[in-house]
C-alpha cells in the first residue's frame, strides 16, 4: 500500500504540475496576495484533482458519464469564467500595499480554483484511463487501495502546490508597481486565451 500512496503522489504531482491557466492564476495570486492566496487556490485544484480521482476509482459510471455527456455546456462554462478572469486581471490596478487576508478572500481563492478545474470533464477521461492502467478497477477487493491512490493523488497535486507558491513567494518583495502592472496584464491575457479557446473548443 505504501508503494500506491507513491504512486498516486506521484501521479497528482504529474498532474498538478503542467502550467495553465489554474497555475498562472496560483502564481499571479501569490504575488500579488501572499503565499496563503496562492496555496488555497492550488488546493482548489488539488481537490478537484481528488473528487475526479474517486469517480474514476471507485468507478461511479453515472456521475462520469453525466460529465462526459456535459462537457461541452461545462467547458463553456469554464471557459466564460476564465474569460472573466483574464479580463479582470488584465484591467486590475496593483495595490501600493498589501491587502489583509481575509477568510472571505481564501474561500474565493479556493472555491474559485475548484470550479474552474471541476468544469474541465475531460480530467475524468485521464483518470479512468489512468487507473484502467494501473489495474485498480472498483471492486468490492480493491476499494482499499482505490482509496490509497486517490489519497496520493491528492497529496501529490497538493505538494506541488505547496511548493509553487512557496517558491514564487520568495519573489514577491522582488515586484514593484510597475511589475506588478505589467505581470496583471500578461497573467489577464494568458489567462484570456485559454478561457477562449475552452469555449470555442468544439470536443
Amino acid at each position: 500500500m505504501i508503494f500506491l500512496l507513491f504512486k498516486g503522489i506521484l501521479l497528482g504531482l504529474a498532474i498538478a504540475a503542467p502550467v495553465g491557466p489554474i497555475g498562472v492564476l496560483c502564481i499571479r495570486r501569490t504575488l500579488v496576495a501572499g503565499q496563503a492566496i496562492g496555496l488555497l487556490s492550488g488546493l482548489g485544484a488539488a481537490t478537484a484533482d481528488g473528487l475526479y480521482g474517486c469517480i474514476a476509482g471507485f468507478g461511479l459510471t453515472f456521475i462520469s458519464q453525466f460529465l462526459i455527456d456535459q462537457a461541452f455546456w461545462l467547458q463553456r462554462v469554464g471557459g466564460g469564467f476564465l474569460c472573466y478572469l483574464g479580463l479582470t486581471t488584465f484591467w486590475a490596478q496593483p495595490a501600493a500595499k498589501a491587502a489583509t487576508i481575509k477568510g472571505t478572500g481564501l474561500l474565493s481563492a479556493y472555491v474559485s480554483t475548484l470550479a474552474l478545474t471541476l468544469t474541465n470533464p475531460a480530467t475524468i477521461l485521464s483518470f479512468v484511463a489512468i487507473f484502467a492502467g494501473l489495474g485498480v478497477a472498483a471492486t468490492k477487493q480493491n476499494y482499499l487501495a482505490s482509496s490509497v491512490l486517490v489519497l496520493g493523488v491528492f497529496l501529490g497535486s497538493a505538494l506541488w502546490w505547496l511548493l509553487l507558491s512557496w517558491s514564487v513567494n520568495l519573489f514577491r518583495t522582488k515586484f514593484n508597481l510597475q511589475r506588478m502592472r505589467w505581470l496583471n496584464r500578461g497573467s489577464g491575457l494568458i489567462i484570456l486565451t485559454f478561457g477562449i479557446v475552452a469555449v470555442s473548443w468544439k470536443g
